[in-house]
């Protein structure tokens, strides 16, 4: 099993900055890649950005540029770095972690980005 546990998140004006973070514990040997999700009211859960164990990154078109994934693997902790953040990010931001059976979820974190 895998426990992931976000928190990070508040309220920030437009334009600013925050930074989630992912703490991991369990069986993380088995995670062979980590992600942030979000999910905006009335939309579905979608992609923000994801970090292979070897340090590869990926980001959803609209966040990149603007975000950074990274990890501390001596923590066992995933970050996101958020800048120039908009309303249109205001969503819960979830921490995931991939197995090659399953995924796990963090319990999210709220950000709201007010105009």
């Amino acid at each position: 099993q895998v426990q992931l546990v976000e928190s990070g998140g508040g309220l920030v004006q437009a334009g600013g900055s925050l930074r989630l973070s992912c703490a991991a514990s369990g069986t993380i040997f088995s995670i062979n890649l980590m992600g942030w999700y979000r999910q905006a009211p009335g939309k579905q859960r979608e992609l923000v950005a994801t970090i292979t164990n070897g340090g590869r990154t990926n980001y959803a078109d609209s966040v990149k540029g603007r975000f950074t994934i990274s990890k501390d693997n001596a923590k066992n902790t995933v970050y996101l770095q958020m800048n120039s953040l908009n309303p249109e990010d205001t969503a819960v931001y979830y921490c995931s972690g991939r197995t090659t059976i399953t995924y796990y979820w963090g319990q999210g974190t709220q950000v709201t980005v007010s105009s």
